[in-house]
């Protein structure tokens, strides 16, 4: 895995090809950038909407919060984590599936479609 490691926000995210893709992650006018999936590993399942994402983060160990109603928020008792997502699941960028990677080791990874 090669790239620029990017922290904005509170988040640090991989960009691959720091040239394809702005550091800001919006990707308006770059139709020639590959989109990038949410696969989980061992089903090798792509994820597609939230309730795939959920129903997988419930099975280890995440729990989720109700507080913020303009967002999506898991968090494990173990650890500090806390992943945050957008309810809309079109504003779900790279960025949230890097924090998904991060904080579950070889249970995701993102892949280019």
């Amino acid at each position: 895995m090669s790239g620029v490691w990017v922290f904005k926000n509170g988040v640090v995210r991989l960009v691959e090809n720091p040239g394809a893709e702005p550091l800001d992650g919006n990707r308006q006018g770059s139709s020639s950038a590959r989109r990038k999936v949410l696969v989980h590993v061992p089903s090798n399942e792509v994820i597609t909407c939230y309730e795939d994402l959920e129903s997988k983060l419930l099975s280890l160990g995440w729990e989720r919060y109700y507080d913020d109603p303009d967002l999506l928020q898991f968090h494990k008792r173990s650890t500090v984590h806390l992943i945050s997502l957008p309810r809309d699941f079109n504003k779900f960028k790279s960025i949230h599936m890097y924090d998904i990677v991060v904080k579950n080791r070889n249970m995701f990874e993102v892949r280019d479609m």
